[in-house]
């Protein structure tokens, strides 16, 4: 797997596999987030803000700060849905699209799932 021109070897167990996960949510929760914490359009240097600490994220962080964004990022969307319904649903299908994608990685060597054998 390369990332930013650094180059994770992928195996059993490994542990960067969440990597592979981040495009969508870095490329389209900086913007919502930083619109949902200013409760309106959010300001250039606001939305730049949120890209670094995302970036940060992917770069230096470990898999349990990136889920923990994501849980934050959930609780914020979800108690901005009257007030900014149009950026709490992005966010929320975002991070909804993530976590399906993250259980085929979980699932990743364990065998068939349940119902899909011999497909």
């Amino acid at each position: 797997m390369e990332r930013q021109g650094i180059t994770y070897a992928q195996g059993a167990g490994d542990r960067r596999a969440w990597l592979s996960l981040t495009p969508e949510p870095e490329g389209e929760l900086p913007r919502a987030i930083a619109a949902l914490r200013a409760g309106a359009d959010p300001t250039p240097e606001a939305v730049a803000a949120e890209r670094r600490r995302v970036e940060r994220l992917v770069l230096r962080g470990r898999r349990r700060a990136w889920r923990r964004w994501l849980a934050e990022t959930r609780a914020l969307a979800e108690a901005a849905e009257d007030r900014q319904p149009g950026e709490a649903r992005i966010a929320l299908d975002v991070i909804s699209n993530h976590d399906a994608l993250w259980l085929g990685i979980a699932r990743r060597g364990r065998g068939p799932v349940r119902g899909r054998e011999g497909r």
